[in-house]
């Protein structure tokens, strides 16, 4: 028996039925009292909600070293208490249901085992800090893609901590590249990918990991692995690991086509995550707390930061041109101005929240995005320094200070502690910044158009081409041949008639609808529209009353054809190497 079996816990991982999606899972380890309590985490780093894993285990069974059925009971919705009488040792045997595949999940099939063991892997109190030890009962022709150690068919974590944050990929159709920057490692893998173009993409990856490097002046671990799932579907998801990201991104036949731009920005967002939330970490998280929520108000930095720099270094580092970029940032205008819950919470309520109702659209009006929220106020943060400090420093700077603070490193940080490095850094308060603006609901928009002037940007507003946006006040969400609707604008005719979120238009006119809604709306006088509508199962027509103005403008985001000096100068150090 090795020393890893004798101190920690080991786990064996096997597929004997693929197509039941099931994986077997075995773990054994020493035991020295007679009650023992395992654990399965509620919730994974990176997706700020209750998952609730254990949904997804059946068939948990405990056996003593002499192969003795132990007792047990189910002692909450993930954990479990175990009378191991005068038991050595305890081999737990369960299943976990892994059909999902997605960045952060489990997935098992005829050719793959893909395994976040945050998912999926028991331990108790006592283990977190002893070694844990894998072996894979896997075909010999796989191959292994992971930033734990590895052995033959084994894998080796220090701490339970390290075995959460790290996720393995198992299949024979693993392909590989690396490149180093300054003396670190980073391995690119893809998972059933052809014609990968890798002297591109290793040339776009090299350079945005450089940039992010020479900012923060070193990398927290020596080496990294990208693990890109690209499924036959459409996917787009990342998570964040120190050592490693998974990635999934498809349809598999346009990652390198129209997906381009968005694998290069998930994964320079993925890497800058190395520091912002794997190393630089609110106190709240450190360390994590895997049974219970861990409850913090700084979303906007954690992911907001990050979703900002992720795309700026791509503009820094030249692998985007400032064209690239703003049809990015564009995005994040839009989302924000289109979603009417800027009114009515803050952004940092918003991070409190995600444990409430998680990722999903929830109750309209109701929620912001970290995400969109955060990457806006980073950027006016940013605007704010450069213009303080007469361009020397950025928010770069101010992330760079929070990853060597010694506090930081040791406790994490709080609003207070990113409050007086924007301070420090920039020379200014930023009290009404985060009254208004973080903690507040204060309208964006002036700031934001300060901050698009100072750089020589402008936003420009289009009518939106569809009728149903423009002159209705709807967003649509099409289901097959079906038209639901998924939000409207306060005070457009949608609004007016009373129509709801959750609505589906039928037919207009009494012209029962086939996929052509748009065509209709423009075939009659929108002065004598009549829709009518499915709500709870009832039909109801809905007419239409005249608005004299239009809802839902795109948002464009243009580079200055006329700027002043002083504009220029602020341009070209914001991009710094990018291109214009």
């Amino acid at each position: 028996m090795s020393e890893m079996k004798r101190t920690g816990m080991n786990f064996h991982l096997s597929i004997p039925k693929p197509h039941e999606q099931y994986l077997h899972i075995a773990c054994n380890f020493r035991v020295h009292q007679e009650q023992i309590e395992i654990y399965l985490p509620s919730w994974r780093p990176g997706r700020y909600e209750i998952a609730n894993f254990a949904k997804n285990v059946r068939g948990l069974k405990v056996f003593n070293e002499k192969n003795q059925l132990v007792p047990f009971v189910k002692n909450s919705k993930d954990s479990w208490l175990i009378n191991a009488g005068k038991s050595k040792s305890l081999n737990i045997k369960y299943q976990y249901y892994s059909n999902e595949l997605n960045a952060g999940s489990t997935y098992v099939s005829e050719n793959l085992l893909y395994v976040n063991p945050v998912n999926c892997f028991i331990y108790t109190n006592e283990s977190l800090g002893s070694p844990v030890e894998i072996d894979l009962d896997i075909a010999e022709n796989w191959n292994i893609a992971t930033s734990l150690r590895v052995s033959g068919r084994k894998l080796a974590a220090n701490t339970f901590d390290d075995l959460f944050d790290a996720p393995f990929i198992c299949s024979e159709s693993l392909l590989k590249k690396s490149y180093r920057v300054k003396g670190i490692l980073f391995n690119i893998w893809f998972n059933e990918l052809k014609d990968v173009p890798w002297n591109k993409l290793i040339h776009d990856f090299e350079r945005f990991t450089a940039k992010q490097i020479e900012d923060f002046g070193e990398f927290p671990t020596k080496e990294f692995d990208f693990l890109i799932h690209t499924p036959p579907f459409k996917a787009y998801h990342g998570v964040e690991h120190l050592n490693s990201t998974v990635i999934a991104l498809g349809p598999a036949y346009d990652v390198f086509k129209g997906l381009y731009s968005e694998l290069l920005g998930i994964s320079s967002h993925e890497l800058y995550h190395v520091w912002n939330v794997k190393s630089i970490r609110p106190s709240a998280m450190r360390p994590y707390d895997f049974r219970n929520e861990n409850y913090s108000k700084l979303g906007y930095i954690y992911e907001g930061i990050t979703t900002y720099l992720g795309d700026l270094y791509l503009l820094k580092s030249g692998v985007f041109n400032i064209s690239d970029y703003l049809k990015e940032l564009q995005v994040q205008f839009q989302r924000h101005f289109d979603n009417t819950a800027r009114f009515y919470t803050s952004v940092a309520d918003s991070s409190y929240d995600t444990w409430l109702d998680g990722y999903v659209q929830g109750a309209p009006g109701r929620k912001l995005s970290i995400y969109v929220e955060g990457c806006l106020l980073a950027f006016v943060a940013d605007y704010l320094i450069r213009k303080n400090t007469k361009n020397k420093y950025g928010i770069e700077e101010v992330m760079r200070r929070l990853y060597y603070s010694n506090k930081v490193s040791k406790e994490g940080y709080d609003e207070k502690d990113y409050q007086n490095l924007l301070e420090s850094v920039s020379g200014v308060s930023f009290q009404s910044f985060f009254d208004n603006y973080i903690n507040g609901v204060h309208s964006y928009e002036p700031i934001l158009q300060d901050a698009l002037t100072y750089f020589g940007l402008e936003m420009n507003l289009l009518d939106s081409k569809l009728i149903s946006e423009n002159t209705l006040g709807i967003k649509l969400k099409p289901i097959q041949s079906r038209y639901v609707i998924q939000s409207l604008s306060l005070g457009s005719p949608a609004d007016m008639c009373g129509l709801c979120i959750g609505d589906e238009i039928i037919a207009v006119n009494n012209i029962k609808l086939e996929r052509n809604l748009e065509q209709w709306l423009g075939y009659f006088n929108i002065q004598d529209i009549r829709l009518t509508i499915v709500r709870a199962q009832k039909m109801i027509e809905k007419k239409i009353p005249v608005v004299h103005r239009t809802f839902y403008p795109k948002y464009q985001l243009n580079v200055l054809k006329e700027k002043s000096p002083a504009q220029l100068k602020a341009l070209q150090a914001w991009i710094c190497d990018g291109s214009l």
